[in-house]
Order: structure tokens, then sequence, then C-alpha cells
């Protein structure tokens, strides 16, 4: 009797261990937690054709596809403010966003004020310095923020990155929205309408150089106007996620340096993104950067990729910038 009941205790428990694996199985390979096995694509959402967002955008996801065997596509997009919509609505998977944006999201401040906070939007990395470009030609006239006053200038989509830099860099010199005809234009359609002399002047937040403007510059003779030291100072004290930046000699033709202000370009996901994912897609872009042909690749460092984020970092890009 005792054998049997040792037998038996025996089966039960292997039993048990066998279903216990089984409900483990289930649930490593079910949706509910997006296990990596259940995705099969992944959508980067980047910015307009001519933004700098996109020009990276086909080599991210070359190199994402090939790190994780997971087929990821870039898309076309608004940029920042509409990307963080879209990762919110499963529009995408990955996306580009200013890290100045980014904050208003998670904080539920300016564009985001109605919508609330979002929650689950977490960093990848920083990528690159996002110079704000105040865009004109040299028979504008235009040669300081103050000349903008009733003129037509291009300041992004409502609610876009650019909107609300033109917006705080107009406040920082006095002016505002109401002192200027506002434009909200994208970028190609900024650089054309200065061409065409539909408006005066344009707003681009973007890594130089960048692809509008130099279509510009292939015709005319472009002017980028200077934000001027104490300003800049002003302006970063009010809102500390810019920072100084330069727009070198010899981009756009430009005779000499133009000081200016920049945000940061960076990667987000949603938190529940797996982590082995967001591991893939980490190490795809920051241990391959040397591969990327774009001149902001430069810029693309693990030793620098959590420099400027105001928001959580995701635990599988934590992981691998641990490891480093």
């Amino acid at each position: 009797m005792k054998l049997k009941n040792k037998r038996w205790l025996l089966g039960l428990s292997m039993a048990s261990m066998l279903a216990l694996a089984a409900c483990s199985s289930d649930e490593e390979g079910s949706t509910d937690n997006g296990e990596a096995s259940d995705i099969k694509f992944l959508s980067l959402l980047t910015g307009g054709t001519q933004g700098t967002y996109y020009a990276l955008g086909g080599t991210f996801a070359e190199l994402i596809s090939d790190e994780t065997g997971i087929q990821t596509t870039a898309e076309v997009s608004q940029a920042s403010a509409a990307n963080v919509t879209g990762l919110q609505k499963d529009e995408g998977e990955v996306i580009f966003v200013q890290t100045d944006i980014a904050y208003y999201a998670t904080e539920g401040e300016l564009m985001f004020e109605e919508t609330g906070a979002v929650e689950d939007l977490v960093a990848i990395g920083a990528l690159y310095p996002e110079t704000i470009q105040l865009v004109t030609l040299a028979d504008s006239g235009i040669t300081s923020y103050e000349d903008l006053k009733g003129k037509k200038v291009s300041v992004g989509a409502p609610g876009s990155g650019t909107y609300a830099n033109a917006e705080q860099l107009l406040e920082i010199h006095g002016l505002s929205m109401d002192d200027i005809q506002a434009q909200n234009l994208d970028f190609g359609e900024s650089t054309e309408g200065i061409q065409g002399g539909q408006i005066d002047a344009a707003f681009i937040t973007a890594g130089y150089p960048t692809a509008a403007v130099e279509a510009l510059n292939a015709t005319e003779d472009v002017v980028i106007v200077p934000v001027a030291a104490d300003k800049a100072e002003a302006l970063i004290e009010k809102y500390p996620y810019y920072t100084n930046d330069t727009v070198p000699a010899g981009t756009y033709g430009l005779e000499a340096d133009v000081p200016a202000v920049s945000v940061l370009a960076m990667l987000a996901v949603k938190e529940s993104l797996p982590e082995d994912v967001a591991y893939g897609i980490t190490k795809a872009i920051y241990g391959n950067a040397s591969q990327i042909q774009h001149a902001k690749a430069e810029y693309i460092k693990t030793d620098t990729a959590l420099d400027g984020i105001g928001i959580d970092v995701h635990p599988g890009a934590q992981k691998y910038f641990d490891e480093q």
C-alpha cells in the first residue's frame, strides 16, 4: 500500500508540475502580456519626409529588423506630439520625439493639458540635438527675432514640438503669436512658402542640415536668425530642457557660425513593450551607430544616451546601457 501511495503522490506531483509549466507557457505566449514571440512587426513613427526623423528612420528600421528579427518599417508622421498620440493609439510601437514634448506628455502640460498625462511613455534613449532654426532669406530684411513682428511666419502645426519652441522663443523676445501672422506649415511647405514669397520666415526644429532647408539653399541665400546670448540664457533658465547650440559656418552656405538653441531628439516606447524587444531596439541603434550614414550619427552614443531625458527609461534600454 505504501508503495502504491508513493507512486500515486509522485504521479500527482508530476502532473501538477506539467500543469504549471503549461500555464506558464500559455502566459508567455499570450498577447495579453506582449511577449516578444507575439511581435512580428514594429512601426517606427518618424516625421515629415524632409525632416531629420524621416531621414534617420529608414536606417533605424533596418537596424532594428536585423537585430531583433522583427520586421520594422519607418512611417511618415506629423512628428513629436502626433507621435505620442499615435503611440497611445497603437499606430506605432517606437517613436521619435523631442525631449521637451516627451516631458510635457508625461506631465500633462501644454498640448497634453486637455488629454491628461501619458503615464506609460518611457525612453529608449536620447539621440542628437534638434536645433531650433529660424529660417529666412537674405533679402527679407529679417535679422533678429524682433523683426518678425507683423510678418508671415510658419510656426508648425498647433500642438507640435516646433509650435511650442516657436511660442517660447517668441515669448523670450517679448513677442507672442498675436504679434506675427502665424502659418501652420510643415518643413517642406515652409521652405516652399519662403521661396515663393508666400511667407517671410519659418521655425524649423530639426537636426541640421535639414533636407528642406538644404533644398531652399540650392536656389536662395538662406539666413538663420541668431539667438542672442542673453536671450538664450533667459530661455534656458525658464525652460531647462533647452541648451545652447550653434549652426556652424558652411551649413546652408552660411559664412559664419550662428548661435542658436536646441532640444534633444529621442526614441520612446510604451512601458508595456517586452524588455527583450526594448533591449534589442536599443542595441540595434546604439551598438551600430557607426553604420548610420547621417551627419547626426556622431551624436548617437551610449555614454550620452541618457543625458537630457526628463522621463523614465524602459528597463530593457536601461539593461543595455548598464552592460556597456
